[in-house]
């Protein structure tokens, strides 16, 4: 009687100790499983490895990603997709659409793919239809379609914006993709939509890409043949050259063709950078130095810390005293901006033309994986005064336009203001 009495009570108190365990262990996972769902967006994220990457932010403002992480949940928890959805191309976006937040047309992330396609065209890849493009108020716009080119030959003219490339609206388009599109294999069509300044229709122009032929320099007359007979006397003493492009090319041409002023006996100059969309800055610095004497200012690198790098005249001196005008448009930019803001400030060239494109800013490949980078603006180009060429670009001394009815007329003003220039001390 008293073991089963004994039993009983054993039984109970098991039964009740038993009762509170389970309570605990309900309290305790109702706790955990709430505290799991409350944790912050990211760490729900099972499937992104290196989370806890350290961030340095170039302020001091506290970043909240958690909207990001949230979005990402949404996104996998709730997208309808026929394809299944992939992570890394998920990363891939996100970092463009960070580059793209800057507003700067010249910082663009490449993933793998357009690694590839950038690194086949700085090697050498020239087809497509022979332009320079960029970006000015938020539009695509030719800086210069190049001389001989597809594009020339088409009807493309510098300042036309591009609205559509073949049927891809370019408003949302980035500057590298809109590179791509219209670059292609010789033989193939692209058709661009544009529209030119002081018009109201848009036009739409076939292009038919070739092998590009990047021409150099030349040394032509002082206009074009219809007009030679009205310089007879000021092709005596007033020597032209043509500078397209400052590629590797550009200081041996430039060598030759101050080779050829000399032999000639011409005493003076007209320097066209007309529609020259740029190249090196080291050919830029080179070709000054024939103007300047040692050391002087041709450029400054502003960085964001304040910081500034100076490039200086390399004094090679042999055109110091030669009485010059550059020739200028919208066309002209880069490194065509540079080299004229360091004569014109140094006072060894008088400006005429149009006020330039104002492409001003220096770009730097950043490696973020071993298949993606970065193309990121780290620095602005200022003239020897520290003038910002980005952007505002430069105006001219004599500011002259050259109209339809001049072209149809082959008439040169902007030459014509040149040689005034230069023949009115006779």
């Amino acid at each position: 009687m008293f073991q089963t009495t004994s039993n009983k009570i054993l039984f109970k108190k098991t039964a009740f100790f038993a009762a509170v365990f389970l309570l605990m262990v309900l309290i305790f996972s109702s706790g955990a499983y709430f505290g799991y769902n409350q944790r912050p967006a990211m760490e729900k994220v099972l499937t992104v490895i290196n989370k806890d990457s350290q961030i340095r932010s170039a302020t001091t403002t506290p970043i909240d990603f958690e909207p990001f992480w949230k979005t990402w949940n949404a996104i996998e928890e709730k997208y309808v997709s026929n394809d299944g959805l992939s992570g890394q191309e998920m990363v891939w976006g996100a970092i463009e659409g960070l580059a793209k937040s800057l507003g700067d047309p010249y910082t663009v992330f490449f993933p793998p793919e357009e690694k590839k396609m950038f690194e086949s065209q700085i090697q050498g890849n020239f087809e497509g239809v022979g332009m320079e493009i960029g970006m000015r108020n938020n539009a695509l716009t030719v800086i210069a379609p190049l001389k001989g080119t597809p594009a020339q030959q088409a009807g493309i003219k510098t300042g036309d914006i591009i609205l559509k490339i073949d049927e891809k609206p370019t408003m949302e388009m980035t500057l590298d993709e809109a590179v791509r599109l219209i670059r292609g294999q010789k033989g193939t069509k692209v058709i661009l939509t544009i529209i030119r300044k002081g018009e109201e229709k848009t036009r739409e122009i076939n292009v038919v890409r070739d092998r590009i032929e990047i021409p150099v320099i030349e040394t032509n007359g002082i206009s074009q043949k219809e007009n030679k007979e009205k310089y007879a006397a000021a092709e005596k003493e007033i020597f032209v050259i043509r500078l397209f492009n400052f590629n590797e090319n550009a200081l041996i041409a430039f060598r030759g063709a101050l080779r050829e002023m000399s032999l000639s006996g011409k005493n003076k100059l007209i320097l066209d950078l007309r529609s020259n969309p740029g190249g090196y800055l080291e050919v830029a610095v080179d070709i000054a130095s024939w103007w300047l004497s040692m050391g002087k200012i041709v450029a400054k690198e502003k960085f964001s810390d304040g910081r500034e790098i100076l490039y200086r005249s390399k004094g090679y001196g042999a055109l110091q005293n030669i009485p010059t005008v550059i020739l200028l448009n919208e066309g002209s930019a880069s490194a065509s901006e540079i080299l004229a803001g360091a004569l014109s400030e140094h006072g060894k060239a008088t400006l005429v033309g149009e006020k330039t494109f104002g492409k001003g800013s220096v770009q730097e490949l950043v490696p973020i994986t071993e298949e993606t980078f970065l193309k990121v603006t780290i620095a602005r180009w200022l003239t020897p005064n520290g003038r910002s060429i980005s952007e505002k670009g430069l105006e001219p001394d004599a500011t002259v336009t050259i109209t339809e009815k001049d072209e149809a007329e082959k008439r040169d003003p902007q030459m014509e203001k040149a040689v005034e220039i230069l023949t009115a001390n006779q």
